[in-house]
């Protein structure tokens, strides 16, 4: 049976598309009130507020630049007034460019710093005080392998995707006394609707169970950190890619 999240409230951010979408979705499946985020993606929030409310999940959408703190601090302050708390958050909001060492320009790098590392620490500055107040919480943070395993297209998105890992760590030890738990997800290739058709069928060479993540495997995961099973987890970062990091 899966892991009932009923009256828990959850912020996801970046919830418009991909990954962030099939978790907000599947939060409020299990039960979860969802503050859907999302930045530019108007169509895609409206769309997962759609298939929450098509099978009676409660949930409302909210519009920031999660790379400006005054912005964020008006997000988590309307999805908490709108949800009556925030139990639940998950930092999925991130800005990948795939371009090489010299294209970045000082700009690119703070754009992609401010949203993927930055942007997350102040997420979760802005909803700690309301787990405070419940002396409970579940941080959930999105990385990537690529925190890990380096790539050879785009130096400054694997840097941020290393810096969430550690800032998960960090912020468990600070954040136990309060009840809060804070743990990394760290997916490999995940299909968020870009794969090409030729992808379909990926390599068992490179992807060992013959295809790559969906956005539902992911969301199963975050709900799972997100309930009352996982209260003595913290601090960990969890690997999910079908064992491609192994190859």
């Amino acid at each position: 049976m899966s892991q009932s999240l009923t009256g828990k409230s959850a912020l996801v951010t970046g919830a418009g598309t991909g990954i962030g979408q099939g978790i907000a979705v599947e939060l409020a499946r299990r039960g979860a009130k969802v503050a859907i985020h999302y930045n530019s993606s108007n169509a895609g929030a409206k769309e997962t507020q759609q298939r929450i409310e098509g099978f009676g999940g409660q949930c409302m959408t909210v519009q920031a630049d999660v790379a400006d703190r005054e912005q964020i601090v008006r997000m988590v302050d309307a999805a908490a007034a709108a949800l009556g708390g925030i139990d639940i958050l998950v930092n999925n909001a991130a800005l990948q460019l795939n371009i090489h060492w010299f294209e970045y320009t000082e700009e690119l790098y703070d754009r992609v710093m401010n949203i993927n590392l930055k942007g997350y620490w102040q997420c979760m500055q802005a909803v700690i005080p309301y787990m405070k107040q419940r002396n409970s919480g579940r941080i959930i943070n999105i990385s990537s392998v690529h925190g890990k395993r380096p790539t050879d297209f785009d130096a400054v998105y694997c840097m941020s995707k290393g810096g969430i890992k550690m800032l998960g760590r960090e912020s468990a030890i600070e954040l136990a006394r309060y009840g809060i738990t804070v743990n990394t997800i760290a997916p490999g290739a995940v299909d968020v609707g870009k794969f090409k058709p030729s992808h379909q069928e990926p390599d068992r060479l490179k992807f060992p169970l013959g295809r790559v993540g969906l956005p539902a495997d992911v969301a199963s995961l975050a709900c799972y950190i997100a309930s009352d099973e996982t209260s003595f987890m913290t601090g960990s970062t969890i690997r999910l890619d079908g064992a491609g990091m192994l190859m």
